[in-house]
């Protein structure tokens, strides 16, 4: 991304927070006091949800319904495969947000939508009624598209794809490994969460065998034909892991056309439709995803398993009342990012206090910004700024954001810094706080 228009990004960015206040202005006179809003989910996007709904209209009832005290931040995680974190750098609380912004905190999960009674029903018996519910419940996986390969086999051969015991034990196989031995990583079609994920994770990977293993390899197959930041993250792998040539450390292959049809889980072997096979000590399999249970559940999703939605106000296109963000919601083009599921919290909760003081919500845009580390001096990244066109879908605004531009060092050793700046400002505009210790 140039310079000039890294800055503007980043200001546009910067100001976001503070424009969305403004929109307090907007509500002259009207309160929304006797209204409730309920937020399903305590990730990026529910938990900033909570948190904007109570800024912008403090007189709001505001319910954030999440089964965990804390939640592993996937963004980062990748970094503990390169001993650059740990988890409890990476685990957040809701403290902040309960106290520091009148929050009810539930610790439990829900089991029931009822929207035309517009009531939910938790898995411990309590129920609640709400004037508007934002629901916010992140990915499950496609299990069994693979076969061989389920739930109970990723506590062998792991995903990884939700941080937490998952990505320790990935962590813990790799240490394991001896040295000389193939680590595999399965990358899924799109759409899935984090589209440049698995390409940092191999980075990663790659950087740490380096130094401890460096007769292994890391392989990744994907069911794609290109990737996010292809040629940024290629360039750097052929700098640093010989990529291209005959004794590269990392590898990529595209199957997009010779898919993969069976894991053999005795060997820890991967069979193409051609009849290819790789064998790994280490299998990292990321599965094709779909939208959160609640949702599916709750006759919220499409064919394809993704949640649709009125962009305008982020409203479920099968009911009006529930307002859908993050990773379960079909936002295209915006990816599913943590930095996206923020920007698209804060345009929802935008339009909920709108609506509930009965206003037409104003037009909303969406930020994200998403930086890899190739190793930890050599960041990269792409940025984008996307609104509604005439047909009130979204649009990627022409002009704004960008990619890096590749081939500076010094700003590769830039954006390695603004990676690490980004992520603690994303979990503190989100929580509130840092860290849960």
């Amino acid at each position: 991304m140039a310079a000039c228009s890294r800055r503007r990004f980043l200001q546009f960015a910067a100001a976001s927070p503070a424009a969305l206040l403004s929109g307090c202005s907007l509500f002259p006179g009207k309160s929304c006091s006797k209204a409730h809003v309920v937020v399903v989910g305590g990730g990026f996007g529910g938990a900033t949800a909570a948190k904007y709904l109570r800024l912008l209209a403090p007189e709001l009832r505001v319910t954030l319904i999440e089964p965990k005290t804390s939640y592993i931040t996937c963004p980062g995680s990748n970094w503990l495969f390169a001993d650059l974190t740990d988890i409890r750098q990476l685990t957040v609380n809701y403290r902040a947000l309960s106290s520091g912004y009148d929050i009810k905190l539930i610790t439990d999960s829900v089991s029931r939508i009822d929207p035309a009674g517009r009531r939910l029903t938790l898995a411990g018996g309590q129920t609640l009624g709400y004037d508007r519910l934002v629901l916010s419940p992140g990915i499950d996986f496609h299990w069994n598209t693979l076969p061989g390969y389920d739930a109970a086999t990723a506590e062998i051969y792991p995903h990884a794809w939700q941080a937490g015991p998952q990505t320790l034990l990935l962590q813990r196989q790799i240490q394991a490994m001896p040295d000389g031995g193939m680590v595999l990583i399965s990358a899924p079609a799109e759409p899935y969460r984090c589209p440049p994920g698995p390409y940092e994770r191999a980075s990663m990977i790659a950087c740490w065998l380096q130094q401890h293993k460096p007769r292994s390899k890391v392989m990744i197959l994907d069911a794609k034909t290109g990737f996010s930041k292809q040629k940024l993250f290629e360039a750097g792998w052929a700098k640093y892991f010989g990529y291209g040539g005959g004794d590269s450390m990392l590898e990529w292959h595209s199957i997009a056309d010779n898919p993969l049809i069976e894991l053999d889980t005795a060997t820890g072997t991967l069979y193409t439709d051609f009849g290819d096979k790789f064998q790994g000590q280490v299998l990292n399999i990321i599965p094709p995803q779909q939208a959160g249970r609640i949702a599916r559940e709750s006759g919220l999703t499409d064919t394809d398993g993704w949640c649709p939605v009125n962009a305008m106000d982020s409203s479920s296109r099968f009911e009006k009342h529930i307002h859908v963000i993050g990773d379960a919601a079909r936002y295209a083009p915006i990816p599913k990012s943590a930095f996206a599921a923020n920007s698209e919290a804060k345009a929802c909760a935008l339009a909920v206090v709108s609506l509930l003081k009965q206003q037409a919500p104003p037009d909303p845009q969406w930020l994200n910004a998403c930086y890899s580390l190739i190793t930890p001096e050599h960041g990269i990244s792409v940025a984008g700024v996307y609104g509604l066109n005439a047909e009130q879908r979204v649009e990627t605004v022409k002009g704004a954001g960008g990619l890096s531009r590749g081939n500076d060092e010094r700003e590769e050793r830039l954006e390695a810094g603004y990676a690490l700046g980004v992520y603690r400002s994303l979990v503190v505009d989100s929580f509130g706080s840092a860290y849960s210790t």
